[in-house]
Order: structure tokens, then sequence, then C-alpha cells
């Protein structure tokens, strides 16, 4: 079955309106589908924000999920309103910008964000980043979590490149055209990774070491 995402969206909102009504604050689309970069195997990744959550309301938007195509596809956000409003300002400096809105607006929230929030968002991405790959190295031996943790950097990059020009760049090729040569080696060493299927033992420990020492760099604020 081919998929359209913006068909797709329409029957979501369709049905979550016909759910919940008036108590919808905000709906979004974040990820490779709201950015134009999805392959036919990306998640549709929604952003469900009510005026408030109860366990009921998951049931019931679990229910509403069901009843649409692809629903394995769908993963994603649900929050109340209040909860989001006071949601930590460096998670919503990503949040804010890698989200294209479908219903309603996150002014109010983009609005709040400060430049120390932002320098805080590549602080605590860069030590996520570093202590998980380590972890990985030594315990998990995991592919795939080498991988996710590259996807992490790219998102972590785009908050570099905004401390230095003010310009969120949402796809990975805007972004590759303004990084320093330091900080475009893990934007490419993400997409060698993400081509190759069997990753062999030299490869994960080069590409872990790369890693490794560029987190370090940042959570020191040393820039390259």
């Amino acid at each position: 079955m081919d998929f359209h995402v913006e068909e797709w969206t329409k029957a979501y909102i369709k049905a979550v309106t016909a759910a919940f009504g008036k108590r919808i604050w905000f709906i979004g689309l974040q990820g490779s589908q709201g950015r134009g970069e999805a392959t036919a195997a990306s998640d549709i990744d929604m952003v469900f924000i009510l005026d408030a959550v109860a366990y009921e309301d998951l049931e019931n938007y679990n229910r509403v999920l069901d009843t649409l195509p692809h629903r394995e596809k769908v993963c994603g956000f649900i929050s109340g309103k209040k909860e989001i409003l006071a949601w930590d300002k460096a998670d919503l400096f990503q949040f804010c910008n890698d989200t294209t809105p479908l219903y309603g607006s996150l002014d109010s929230l983009e609005q709040t964000i400060q430049r120390e929030d932002v320098e805080r968002a590549v602080k605590t991405g860069a030590c996520n980043i570093y202590h998980g790959c380590i972890h990985n190295v030594l315990h998990e031996k995991s592919n795939d979590i080498l991988k996710a943790l590259y996807k992490s950097a790219s998102f972590t990059l785009r908050a570099i490149v905004y401390l230095k020009t003010g310009i969120f760049e949402k796809t990975k090729n805007d972004l590759l055209n303004v990084l320093c040569p330091q900080d475009s080696i893990i934007l490419k060493q993400s997409g060698l990774l993400a081509q190759t299927d069997v990753i062999s033992q030299t490869l994960f420990a080069q590409s872990s070491d790369i890693l490794i020492r560029w987190a370090s760099k940042w959570i020191q604020n040393k820039q390259m």
C-alpha cells in the first residue's frame, strides 16, 4: 500500500478530533516525515497535546490509532498542556524546532527558550552520547545502539549550528553545508552507518572512537 503522509495526517486529525474535540491544544509531525527525508521504513512521529492527560485518554488515543492505516509505523509524543509548558527548555529547543505544526502553535513555547537553554542542550546531548557510546562498547556491543547514538548526535549538531548562526537547519543536507569539518565528520559517519546493513568490528570500533572523541570535546566545551 502506498503511503502519503499528507493524506495520512488528514485522516489522523479527523480521527483524533472526533475522539477528543476541543480538548486538543496542539498536533504536529516530527522526525523524517516532517523534514521531508522519510524512507519506506520511517516512522510516523506524531505530537499530540491535550488540555490534560489521564490514563483513560491514553487508552482512548490507542483505540483511535488502531483504526488508522499503517498503525505499526505510528509513534511520537503525547502530553498535557501544563506539562509541556513546564518542560525543560533544553529539551523544548529540539522539540519545537523539529516539529511541523498541523493544528495549533508552539510559538508560546519557543519564545521562552533562551541561549543558555540551547547551550545546555548541547552539553546534555554530548554527555548522553559519551556515556551511551562507552557503555555500548563495553557491554551492549550493539550496532543498532551505535546508529541511534549517531542519530542523537545529529540533533546536538543542530543545536551547535544554531548557537553560531541563529538558524535551525532541519534537513541533513542543509546541516552538512554549514558544519565545520570536524563536526561534519559525525554527520557523514552517521550516513555511512545508516546505509551499512552489516557493520564490521573494525567499522564499529572506528565509529565508536570518533563519536567518543567528538562528544568529549563538546562536554569540555573545546570547540574543534
